[in-house]
């Protein structure tokens, strides 16, 4: 069976653009045909901040919110996290759903789609990759960026250049690899 890829939407802010280049990269996703793909977007879960009395590594869930969220991590392989850029940082939404949970990371690897201003979101990017390799999944060095991403949407369709498809079709490469690879570690931790 395919390894699943979960693509998370991790913006929650009202007039986002993260569904629509997320709806791209699914459907690159796809067509790369190397994964059961699933695109979750974080409004779906409505995670307050950090709102479990015991600690994550216990998973002692008391809200449905969370368990919900944990499964839906629990159930990915792979993760491709999509975020944009906010003062220099990935959105709080995202960060509170990767610190409500811990074990549910473990040994998966994780590759970041990012998009902003001139920087692309890479700021945001390099901060994220930190804070999965805390959460000890395997961050992957290989990063897109999105730059200027209004320039790409047109009603409401996000159409990339080729450097961001090749970009994209290179890290589904590498988390295949590592998806792949990480089954066996995830088996013998358990």
């Amino acid at each position: 069976m395919a390894p699943k890829l979960n693509i998370i939407i991790g913006s929650t802010r009202p007039g986002r653009v993260g569904p629509v280049i997320g709806q791209w990269v699914k459907e690159l996703a796809e067509k790369h045909g190397k994964f059961q793909v699933e695109l979750v977007d974080l409004v779906d879960f409505n995670l307050p901040l950090l709102d479990e009395a015991a600690h994550p590594v216990m998973q002692k869930y008391e809200h449905e919110h969370t368990k919900r969220w944990a499964a839906s991590v629990a159930s990915g392989d792979a993760f491709l996290f999509l975020t944009p850029e906010y003062t220099s940082f990935p959105p709080a939404s995202l960060i509170n759903a990767l610190q409500v949970l811990s074990r549910e990371w473990a040994y998966k690897p994780a590759g970041i789609v990012s998009y902003g201003g001139i920087s692309g979101g890479l700021r945001a990017a390099q901060e994220l990759r930190q804070m999965v390799a805390n959460l000890n999944m395997h961050a992957l060095p290989q990063t897109v960026p999105v730059p200027q991403f209004p320039q790409f949407i047109n009603e409401g369709v996000f159409t990339p250049s080729e450097p961001i498809v090749q970009g994209a079709t290179g890290l589904l490469d590498e988390l295949y690899k590592w998806a792949v690879a990480l089954q066996a570690v995830r088996k013998d931790a358990a």
